[in-house]
């Protein structure tokens, strides 16, 4: 018997897939704007940033996670993330009203996040580890919660070099390719190191300048970042700058960089949802920024907490995302096959029934395939991975 088997371009469309050295060249370059703005005025920075691109780039990352990984994010398991995550919303809503009861009981649903996952994707040894790991730093993070949260606040901005490290996979050029996670190390490693060991502090800003109405001294808006008891001090100071740098880059590959370089991924999320198509998505964001930016302005303390409340779907979702990725989860081999690192580049084509991207081949003459989530027939309008040529 034979294997059918059907053409799959290899070569990257330019329209697509930009070159990568551009690619990389541009990141380097958001890398020295985004430094420049965050240590001359860190208050602003963050508090212009989380305006103008707070809910956008909620959106745009929820559709790339869930368009990218919708092998890790298949229902029913899907369902039971929403319903964690709700409740990480109501307990952030309730906290100005009951306390330290609400942050203690959201601690808890957001480890359960994660041990869902590890039940969901790992099995044997792998999964008694996964959930020995989470019980024990759930005992830490119930002990210590205001760390805890501050935790949480940083790594949330570190999360998208995961995801850019995965997509570096399509740079067809090993040099390439190393060169554009060498960047993502940059500002993601290098350049906090540097602020939080005090090398530039003489050109740090600590005046709110232009949020000055809204935010006041800007004493709240240093503490959502420091450490307890530093919000005063210059190492308040230092983390603030840091949290603006990653927060502003957290924005340059959410709303500039991922929308522009991972088309397939925005495709497969339109055929799990078809009425939300990325003009509808960015006319959300915008007009979600207007909203936001007069319930800031009305009272920044409030409309940060209903922001931050609301923001739990994209922050929590990437979770069980970025397990996957570190331990190898179930459904993850289906959502990333195709890069550089996975297979050569030498044949043209591909045996029928092959996963490629997110589409699986069809043989010659029969329907197309169907990925775990979409509905039948919506993975042909899904293109292949484009590879990026350097």
């Amino acid at each position: 018997m034979t294997t059918q088997t059907r053409p799959v371009s290899t070569d990257a469309d330019p329209g697509v897939a930009p070159r990568s050295r551009a690619i990389t060249l541009l990141v380097l370059g958001a890398v020295g704007a985004s430094l420049a703005v965050a240590v001359g005025s860190p208050i602003a920075t963050s508090v212009i940033g989380l305006i103008l691109f707070g809910i956008l780039h909620n959106l745009l990352e929820i559709r790339y996670v869930a368009g990218r990984f919708s092998g890790v994010l298949g229902r029913p398991f899907l369902d039971l993330l929403g319903a964690l995550i709700t409740g990480i919303v109501v307990c952030r809503l309730l906290v100005g009203v009951v306390g330290r009861p609400a942050q203690l009981a959201e601690i808890l649903l957001g480890y359960g996040v994660l041990a869902a996952a590890a039940w969901q994707g790992l099995d044997g040894r792998r999964r008694v580890t996964a959930l020995a790991v989470v019980g024990t730093a759930s005992v830490v993070s119930l002990t210590f919660p205001a760390y805890h949260f501050v935790v949480l606040t940083h790594l949330h901005n570190v999360v998208p070099l995961f995801f850019l490290w995965e997509w570096s996979r399509r740079i067809v050029s090993r040099r390439g390719r190393q060169a554009f996670r060498a960047v993502q190390l940059v500002w993601v490693v290098a350049v906090p190191a540097v602020i939080l060991l005090g090398l530039i502090d003489g050109s740090l800003g600590a005046d709110p300048g232009i949020v000055r109405s809204v935010v006041g001294d800007g004493h709240s808006v240093v503490a959502s970042s420091a450490p307890p008891g530093a919000a005063a001090t210059v190492v308040g100071m230092r983390f603030l700058t840091v949290f603006a740098f990653m927060q502003t880059m957290h924005y340059v590959v959410w709303v500039a960089l991922m929308p522009r370089v991972a088309p397939d991924a925005s495709a497969a999320f339109e055929a799990r949802v078809p009425w939300v198509t990325g003009p509808r998505l960015w006319a959300m964001g915008f007009m979600a920024a207007a909203v936001f930016a007069v319930l800031f302005g009305v009272d920044f303390v409030q409309g940060k907490a209903l922001y931050a409340a609301l923001a739990s779907y994209h922050a929590y979702l990437e979770l069980p995302v970025l397990l996957a990725m570190l331990l190898g989860a179930r459904g993850l081999a289906a959502a990333t096959s195709g890069g550089p690192d996975d297979s050569t580049h030498d044949s043209t084509e591909v045996p029928a029934g092959t996963s490629v991207g997110h589409v699986t081949a069809a043989p010659v003459g029969g329907g197309g395939g169907t990925g775990r989530g979409l509905g039948p027939g919506s993975a042909a309008a899904v293109a292949p991975e484009p590879e990026v040529h350097p």
